[in-house]
């Protein structure tokens, strides 16, 4: 009866259905966390011959369907909750975060009105006005939660154009982009995420919108150049759109100097976004709190709870300074966000967001500092950037490793670089190493990232996982030294 009936429901037959296909997933995965690999190393090809689709006319009932998930998805997943899995900024998930994805899918709340999400609005806009607080912005609720860093990014770089333009007495959302375009620009540090150009790009002023500011020898914006630069496209007759600083780049952690940059931009009422998707997880940090120094100052902010902070995909917020400034993208509609809702003074949140239909994310990082409580969540994103420093110490006193830069948020840049190669040209070196992280991966032993930093190839280690330790790290680079042996010759 159940699979002649297969909407979720109250009904007797709907909620056996439901029960028996969580319990047969969730039995997969309890099994699935105790396999020993961290892959089980299909190639691309493999994989696409592998995976066959089974639309049955008749359909093959939800029993047979899971068993087929478990088969062609879950068991050739990645185990990013797997010691040797270090390669990303991609996080194992808190159990409780699991939980709240229950509940999320089970109810299915649609975050773009408040009669279709009451409890879940209100829920999220407590939690936003519960990070403003921690940024140390004032009192206030303007901020939503997002997709992610892309999409938190493009809603500040789309609101500082709108307030760009709106300071000139023109509405783009009105009227639409005017003007000499190719004069616009936005600074950003060479080391920016590339979401900075592919929204400048979606917002119609181009990649050559985008001005790369020079970084020191620690990959953090030089204060020093963006005062050149802001000058050079005064002298120009250029107008700065934007600056777009960054807490915690993808390869090194790096973490502008936010306060200067901010006062910088000050100086000549520039809008500052600064992108804290990964970074910005030190706002729970006992230990680190102080590399956000002068967050507080700057228009507008990236936040993703993905990362460091441990919940499923997908999870990330966007908060905004000055409230007003959501005025530049408010757009009503009757059958959401209606006048009259407004006058009552009933929340809806798609006036806040790119997005209409939404999930209610938000309900992971409410769960999660519930369960955990401040202190225990603070040691969780404190233990990666510890142990990122501890894995640095110990690479520099390995003869054939090689420590690429100091880490300052989670993540170690090394390269293999024995003795015996000593004499060899950088080409060589380099090839070896991409050769060392896609052999790794090809077993199925370990997933290290490969990357470029100043023009050097590397390996890379971005350490999220709380539960890893120095001795699963050196066991790792153990594995590295091994792997290269063979490709050497």
């Amino acid at each position: 009866m159940s699979e002649l009936n297969p909407i979720l429901a109250g009904s007797a037959e709907s909620t056996e259905a439901y029960q028996q296909a969580i319990a047969q997933t969730s039995a997969a995965v309890v099994q699935w966390l105790q396999q020993p690999e961290m892959y089980q190393g299909k190639s691309v090809t493999e994989l696409r011959e592998r995976i066959q689709l089974d639309f049955n006319p008749q359909g093959l009932g939800n029993q047979v369907a899971i068993e087929r998930a478990i088969e062609f998805f879950l068991k050739d997943s990645l185990s990013v909750h797997h010691p040797q899995c270090v390669a990303h900024l991609h996080c194992p998930s808190l159990v409780i975060s699991q939980a709240a994805e229950v509940l999320i899918n089970a109810t299915n709340q649609s975050m773009d009105s408040w009669d279709q999400s009451p409890s879940a609005t209100i829920i999220e806009m407590k939690l936003i006005e519960w990070l403003r607080a921690q940024v140390g912005y004032q009192a206030g609720d303007a901020g939503v939660f997002t997709s992610g860093g892309t999409q938190s990014n493009l809603m500040g770089l789309m609101l500082a154009r709108d307030a760009f333009f709106a300071r000139q007495g023109h509405s783009i959302q009105q009227d639409g982009l005017v003007g000499d375009l190719r004069k616009i620009k936005v600074l950003c540090s060479e080391h920016a995420h590339f979401s900075v150009q592919k929204n400048m790009a979606l917002m119609g002023l181009g990649y050559q919108s985008v001005t790369l500011v020079k970084t020191d020898e620690f990959a953090r914006m030089d204060i020093n150049d963006l005062r050149e630069k802001v000058a050079q496209a005064q002298a120009n007759g250029e107008q700065i759109l934007a600056i777009v600083a960054t807490a915690g780049t993808t390869d090194a952690g790096a973490i502008d100097p936010l306060r200067e940059i901010a006062a910088l931009a000050a100086q000549h009422q520039i809008w500052v976004h600064v992108d804290a998707a990964w970074g910005g997880a030190l706002l729970m940090s006992e230990k680190y709190r102080d590399y956000l120094d002068g967050i507080e100052l700057v228009d507008s902010i990236t936040l993703d709870f993905h990362k460091q902070y441990f919940q499923t995909i997908s999870c990330g917020a966007f908060l905004l300074k000055e409230a007003r400034h959501y005025e530049l993208m408010r757009y009503q509609a009757a059958y959401l966000n209606s006048e009259f809702d407004e006058a009552a003074g009933v929340p809806n949140l798609v006036s806040k967001s790119l997005q209409t239909t939404r999930r209610f994310d938000a309900l992971k990082l409410w769960m999660g500092l519930e369960a955990l409580g401040q202190k225990q969540y603070a040691a969780i994103i404190d233990h990666g950037v510890t142990l990122a420093q501890q894995v640095a110490q110990y690479v520099t006193e390995q003869p054939s490793l090689e420590l690429v830069m100091k880490p300052q948020l989670a993540s170690v840049l090394f390269r293999f670089r024995p003795e015996q190669l000593a004499g060899s040209d950088d080409a060589a070196i380099a090839l070896l190493n991409q050769k060392i992280g896609d052999a790794l991966l090809d077993s199925g032993r370990a997933n290290v990232g490969v990357t470029e930093h100043n023009g050097v190839t590397c390996l890379k280690m971005t350490l999220l996982n709380p539960t890893v330790t120095l001795e699963d790290i050196k066991l790792l680079l153990a594995l590295v030294e091994k792997t290269a042996q063979p490709l050497i010759g």
